[in-house]
């Protein structure tokens, strides 16, 4: 991997599709085209990301209350898919990640708005 500027290499701990979910956590409402600009990818690769997590039953997608956008809801219980990481379900990075984004000034993200509540709340 290449060097980002700052004389190390540009690799990060998170994936893009970690990236994604955690994002769709903090705001269920948001615009794929929102998400891809949060996460620094483009929004076709969210839109694939979105399509994988839906398919691995991390996702499910349903349409929001005023009926033009979608509310996705994040299924807390879905476990990781490594085996290195069998047995513990995502909640529990989501739940890190939030508090970590708690203390960041300016911020008040609520995942659990997006974990395990009906789509259509």
């Amino acid at each position: 991997m290449g060097e980002n500027g700052s004389g190390q290499s540009g690799w990060t701990f998170l994936t893009n599709h970690a990236r994604v979910l955690l994002t769709v956590a903090r705001d269920p409402e948001m615009r794929l085209r929102d998400v891809a600009v949060r996460c620094g990818v483009t929004e076709r690769t969210v839109q694939a990301i979105v399509a994988d997590l839906e398919q691995g039953g991390y996702l499910a997608r349903a349409r929001a209350a005023d009926g033009r956008r979608n509310r996705y809801r994040v299924n807390p219980d879905a476990p990781f898919r490594h085996p290195a990481e069998a047995g513990h379900e995502i909640a529990g990075l989501l739940e890190l990640l939030a508090r970590a984004d708690d203390r960041e000034p300016g911020r008040t993200p609520d995942p659990s708005s997006a974990m395990d509540e009906g789509a259509d709340a």
